[in-house]
């Protein structure tokens, strides 16, 4: 397999019992590239991580990870921060990332001042001595950030970063991994919200139900949606919408928070639609609305069959950790 990319997966297979979680996968990441997988929870995605690291294994299909034929071989250049947040409750921070640094190999005697380091950048460099236990979820998703990044991996696989963080860390934690890809290092980034990876990501593989819907990068994904609705404010919050609702290339409209978003018939020019809804009425706002990486994915998916109404409510269901953070339980 070529050395040129981190990861090579070919018909990769899993099943549990009679569910098919992971049905007959390819996947080429090439060496430095930002990778999303993306699709709603139960699509496959955590299984898939979990084959690619051998933590489990595919009952049929090939990969390579970093030049190797398995993870394991090459587990000290991978950092891994899985869905299912746990760090060791008793140990103190400090002490807990030092060793999870030496799991990875790590033998620097100026170790310490690199997590001290490391601590002050995510704001958290008054709790070195206090226990695990004693820090929030959204502290202790940082501190596991940081022991998944502490050995300088060339590989980084996120499943599910984000989850159960406020605004302020969600920022922080995205910017890091920015930061890690500018390094040169190859980034997966799991998530069932897409407008995360949109954010971020370079290339997209969409998954529902096991299989692969889409692999392309984000520029091409554009392109081949094109703008197919506006996004408007009227002046007058109360304005009579009729006129618009008249114009011969609206096809629909629809509420969307404080603004309306019209649906153009594809034949139109949306600039010249634009032009013509901005006369119409007076608008605080009109614009121009690319189709989101979520409108793609329910496209993909529901023209193979899916249900619409059911994928979106799997779009938008909370993760597990999710809500443990907010103290929900099952």
């Amino acid at each position: 397999m070529d050395s040129q990319h981190a990861i090579e997966i070919q018909g990769l297979c899993k099943r549990f019992g009679p569910k098919v979680a992971v049905d007959h996968l390819d996947m080429i990441l090439p060496t430095g590239k930002l990778y999303g997988l993306i699709g709603p929870n139960g699509a496959g995605k955590t299984t898939s991580i979990r084959m690619i690291l051998s933590i489990i294994f595919p009952d049929a299909g090939r990969l390579s990870v970093l030049g190797k034929a398995s993870a394991s071989e090459s587990k000290d250049r991978i950092g891994y921060l899985p869905e299912e947040r746990g760090v060791y409750r008793k140990m103190k921070v400090k002490a807990f990332l030092s060793y999870m640094a030496t799991l990875k190999g790590v033998r620097d005697p100026k170790i310490g001042t690199k997590i001290d380091e490391w601590l002050d950048r995510v704001g958290l460099a008054d709790v070195a001595k206090k226990r695990c236990e004693e820090l929030s979820k959204g502290m202790q998703q940082k501190v596991q950030f940081i022991a998944t990044v502490i050995h300088d991996p060339e590989l980084l696989i996120l499943d599910e970063p984000f989850s159960g963080l406020d605004p302020v860390n969600l920022r922080l934690l995205r910017d890091l991994i920015k930061e890690q890809h500018a390094m040169g290092k190859t980034v997966i980034f799991s998530t069932h919200v897409m407008h995360h990876a949109e954010q971020i990501c370079d290339h997209i593989v969409m998954i529902n139900g096991g299989k692969k819907v889409l692999d392309a990068d984000l520029p091409t994904i554009r392109a081949s949606y094109p703008i197919r609705s506006l996004l408007i404010d009227p002046l007058d919050t109360g304005a009579d919408l009729g006129p618009l609702d008249d114009l011969p290339f609206v096809v629909g409209r629809t509420r969307e928070e404080t603004a309306w978003e019209l649906t153009l018939d594809g034949r139109i020019d949306p600039t010249e639609a634009l032009r013509t809804c901005a006369s119409t009425i007076p608008l605080a706002r009109v614009e121009l609305r690319r189709p989101t990486l979520e409108d793609v994915f329910i496209e993909k998916a529901t023209s193979e069959g899916t249900d619409e109404a059911e994928l979106r409510e799997a779009l938008r269901a909370p993760d597990a950790a999710a809500l443990e953070a907010e103290g929900v339980t099952s």
